[in-house]
């Protein structure tokens, strides 16, 4: 199998995040629950795991670094710390549905700054045409089904000269993209730990530029009299036992790519993608959804001219091809773009597949798109 699905979630993975997960399974309890040896290797790791985030992440508060389930429960406590029924809400004709339905949800005044695809240069006098009344804007630095890089520093810039809180969904930026905590100065960064930072499903990571309201009540380990939540990070926002295993795992993931540089992950999965699409382009039966300039990740979505694409993937997955098809979970971004009636199929690189993998996989493709049977 060539696995092109790594936007979804990185089934290849470095060989220490497995073994890391035995070992915490064999040698570790739960953190905050006891002061003998497995309960307190457990709150090391943790620990452990919180700094190394906020090296990779230019950040100074491992206490700010709360551990989630996903990117979704990550956004849902941030939106719904700074969001309220009636609130207007400016977000990007991008954004995945772990945003638009908790805004949906609570009856927040949703408003879309909608932008071409791949044109950074509208993104933000579409957003100052709208900004005026918001109480937040919320924002994907990577298009999950085009890879679209969009200019985030930029909108946090404005999102500051405005007042006006940010939320960035980092679902698909957080491991390759460059995600500086200290110059973003956003409300929160909200990202997975099973993707671009290779670690185990289960996991996720918020980090928090302002204290979050608790999305969840219950045991913390601490302050156990109280009735109410505790004040302080983390634990106001890590209500009941942690998922050691997975945070160990994901430890080990964060350290592979702080070894290898997100940014040198990135431009390799970029430069994969572009030898694919430039390939892909000369197949007459092929639309590839491609950027011109160099502002698009490791992830290429492409559609057959008369082929269904989950027909399309169907028949891909038969020769050894792992991708995805549909809407991806993101109708917006498909509404966007012009993909809605039909979707797309995406191919989705990751550090651990080779060129000749990216061409044997083109190959396949070609031949899929050029026969149709």
């Amino acid at each position: 199998m060539i696995y092109l699905d790594s936007a979804a979630t990185s089934h290849l993975k470095p060989t220490a995040v497995k073994r890391a997960m035995v070992n915490a399974m064999e040698t570790m309890a739960s953190p905050g629950r006891g002061a003998y040896g497995a309960a307190m290797k457990a709150a090391d790791k943790v620990y452990e795991c919180r700094e190394l985030a906020c090296r990779l992440f230019n950040f100074s508060e491992p206490q700010n670094v709360v551990f989630t389930l996903n990117a979704t429960h990550a956004l849902n406590i941030a939106i719904r710390t700074l969001v309220s029924r009636g609130d207007k809400v400016i977000i990007s004709g991008y954004e995945h549905n772990s945003v638009t339905r908790p805004l949906n949800f609570i009856g927040a005044k949703t408003v879309v700054a909608a932008s071409p695809l791949f044109d950074t240069g509208s993104v933000i006098p579409a957003i100052e045409r709208n900004i005026s009344g918001a109480k937040a804007v919320v924002w994907n630095h990577v298009s999950n089904v085009f890879g679209y890089i969009q200019p985030i520093y930029d909108i946090a810039e404005l999102c500051r000269r405005h007042n006006v809180p940010l939320i960035v969904d980092a679902s698909q930026s957080a491991g390759i993209c460059r995600l500086d905590m200290a110059e973003l100065n956003a409300a929160f960064v909200a990202m997975p730990g099973h993707k671009g930072l290779l670690g185990p499903q289960g996991t996720g990571i918020l980090l928090c530029g302002e204290t979050p309201a608790p999305l969840i009540c219950g045991g913390t380990g601490s302050e156990s009299a109280l009735q109410s939540m505790p004040e302080y990070l983390p634990d106001r926002a890590e209500a009941g036992t942690h998922n050691v295993v997975g945070i160990a795992g994901l430890c080990e993931g964060i350290r592979y790519v702080l070894s290898h540089g997100a940014e040198n992950i990135g431009e390799y999965e970029a430069r994969l993608c572009r030898r694919a699409s430039i390939r892909l382009k000369k197949s007459p039966q092929l639309r590839i959804f491609a950027s011109e300039t160099d502002n698009q990740a490791g992830v290429l979505s492409v559609q057959h001219s008369t082929m269904d694409c989950e027909a399309f993937c169907s028949m891909l997955g038969k020769r050894g091809i792992a991708a995805r098809c549909g809407l991806h979970c993101a109708p917006l971004a498909h509404s966007t773009a012009g993909t809605i009636e039909r979707g797309t199929v995406r191919l989705s690189f990751s550090p651990f597949i080779t060129q000749a993998q990216a061409d044997r996989a083109c190959g396949i493709i070609e031949s899929v798109a050029g026969h149709e049977n």
